[in-house]
């Protein structure tokens, strides 16, 4: 593929962490390490090593990490990953609730825009970056559009909601959807997007649709959400592959 952007010829992507918030959200991704180590820290499992981006490319170093379900637990692996291993981009992995009609389960929302739900951003966003809702890296979503462009999965560059709850029943749908406008509805996104813009580092959050937001969280934590999991993960692994590609040819000019 040949998607490269004058911005991205100039950004380069060494390395990438990568988050989720449940162990199926990353295990795929890890199994496509190599010359991999375990760190044990902070409460967190993170996975290190190389992935091979193909076309005799050098490979991409990366940090995966399973930060847990909620907003706390996603930003404070973030700052983490950030803090430790200073990546040139975070990319968060998994699954969400579908909040829009004309999408359907197993598809994809790129968050290309992120907001808190419950949240009163007008205070919060006085703080360092000052925004009162966040963007996953242009440079990264163009990345991720021309990955699932070649494969042919359906998909939205979409509006994300993130909170401290699960969204399920028609009340909870139209009260996100009347807030945030949002497409999807999960418990991590904005946190990743927001610690990574303090840090004034590029992010991405991808999104695959497991559910309409019609079951409850009891019955829904008995299924098996591996494939819709691994439908994120191995997008993740293609951008991660497609920037690697980028790279060296950014490099050789």
């Amino acid at each position: 593929m040949n998607h490269v952007s004058e911005r991205q010829e100039k950004q380069s992507f060494r390395r990438i962490a990568v988050l989720g918030a449940l162990d199926e959200e990353i295990n795929l991704i890890a199994h496509n390490l190599t010359k991999v180590r375990q760190i044990q820290k902070a409460g967190l499992s993170v996975t290190q090593g190389e992935m091979d981006p193909g076309s005799d490319c050098p490979p991409i170093y990366l940090a995966a990490t399973v930060a847990g379900m909620g907003l706390v637990n996603a930003a404070a692996a973030t700052q983490f990953l950030l803090d430790s291993f200073q990546p040139d981009a975070v990319i968060f992995s998994g699954i969400a609730g579908n909040l829009n009609p004309s999408l359907h389960i197993n598809d994809i929302v790129l968050g290309q825009t992120v907001r808190y739900l419950d949240s009163d951003m007008s205070l919060i966003g006085q703080a360092y970056p000052g925004l009162t809702e966040y963007h996953s890296d242009p440079v990264l979503l163009s990345a991720a559009s021309a990955v699932l462009d070649s494969l042919g999965i359906m998909y939205k560059k979409g509006t994300i909601a993130s909170g401290n709850r699960f969204i399920q029943g028609d009340t909870a749908i139209a009260e996100v959807k009347e807030q945030t406008g949002a497409d999807a509805a999960e418990m991590e996104g904005a946190a990743v997007c927001h610690i990574a813009a303090k840090n004034d580092c590029p992010a991405l959050i991808i999104r695959a649709l497991s559910d309409n937001a019609d079951t409850e969280y009891d019955t829904f934590k008995e299924f098996d959400i591996s494939e819709y999991a691994n439908t994120a993960a191995r997008i993740v692994v293609e951008v991660i592959r497609e920037l690697g590609r980028h790279r060296e040819s950014s490099d050789s000019r």
